[in-house]
């Protein structure tokens, strides 16, 4: 269990769950414009894994760092939040 605390975690929300045990997580984050010093949003999308097949499109979800499961899958389920 100690290992799992240095693991890498992310929040976003479930943009697909079409795909049997996978879903697509949309997360964003924000970063500042280096000469304007605006915010903008950048929003990335990984898949993850989830075996139970228990979140749905839209669901606000946790997620966290694993071995490749797949050519694109590096991520897993943690908890649903919302």
């Amino acid at each position: 269990m100690a290992n799992e605390k240095r693991t890498r975690k992310l929040k976003g929300i479930v943009v697909s769950d079409k795909m049997d045990k996978t879903i697509v997580v949309k997360v964003d984050r924000f970063s500042f414009h280096p000469k304007y010093g605006k915010r903008y949003a950048i929003s990335r999308k990984y898949k993850a894994h989830d075996p139970k097949n228990e979140a749905k499109i839209g669901q606000t979800v946790e997620i966290a760092a694993n071995r490749p499961l797949s050519k694109d899958k590096r991520w897993r389920l943690i908890s649903i939040i919302k």
